[in-house]
């Protein structure tokens, strides 16, 4: 396949359109490499051990949902060198599908949904909440990691679900009003957890967006590559 071809197959995925304003610029083609592509990665994450196995395993393209190339570069050093120089050399395409990817149907929210079984899933500004019939242990199971409750947790008949760092006020709000008894996203702050408008279930960042991009790479015949971070707890 070209990479032409490539790029417009993956817009009818995750359509550019989708994308929050702050991803201009930071999703789609973002290291070009070789014109034709025969096996595809993909990942998460492109780490610098996700790239090199999959120049190991001669990957003309690596699909992953976070950009690796947050800010302008305005100078090649440190980790952006150690990302850019291993793809550049090998002649590996890097393509990023973010905020399109967690909007669009079949993406990395519904992924979430369907992974924790939830029913008559119905979309929020970002996210999606739905009938939950889970316990916390069954969630934990799923997710593949451990969890953590902010506030007085005792029922959530309707669940709502934003997969990444989505604690934000506003989207909680929004969870409280559709009648959501609790709200499952990653990376909460102090500062939004004391005023929260409801029980939180915080997971990983990983946990919450790994599902649709090895679904993904699962329904296109590509290699995933899983590359969790390391966590670990002390007692």
């Amino acid at each position: 396949m070209q990479i032409g071809a490539f790029i417009e197959e993956m817009e009818q995925v995750a359509p550019p359109v989708l994308a929050e304003e702050f991803d201009s610029g930071k999703i789609g083609l973002i290291v070009e490499g070789r014109i034709t592509i025969n096996r595809v990665c993909c990942a998460l994450d492109a780490t610098p051990s996700v790239i090199r196995r999959a120049i190991e395993m001669n990957a003309d393209m690596l699909v992953v949902h976070h950009t690796p190339i947050w800010n302008p570069v305005t100078s090649v050093t440190g980790q952006t060198a150690a990302i850019l120089r291993p793809l550049l050399s090998s002649g590996m395409n890097l393509y990023v599908m973010h905020t399109n990817f967690d909007h669009a149907v079949g993406g990395v929210n519904d992924a979430l949904c369907s992974l924790l079984a939830l029913r008559d899933p119905r979309p929020m500004t970002l996210g999606r909440i739905g009938k939950c019939t889970l316990t916390l242990p069954q969630i934990a199971e799923r997710l593949n990691c451990s969890l953590r409750i902010w506030g007085d947790l005792r029922s959530f008949p309707l669940l709502a679900v934003v997969a990444g760092s989505g604690f934000d006020p506003v989207l909680m709000e929004e969870a409280r009003a559709l009648g959501a008894g609790a709200f499952l996203s990653a990376e909460m702050k102090h500062s939004v957890a004391r005023f929260a408008p409801l029980p939180c279930i915080e997971a990983t960042h990983y946990a919450l967006e790994d599902p649709a991009m090895r679904n993904l790479a699962e329904k296109k015949n590509w290699q995933y590559i899983d590359d969790p971070p390391r966590i670990d707890s002390v007692p």
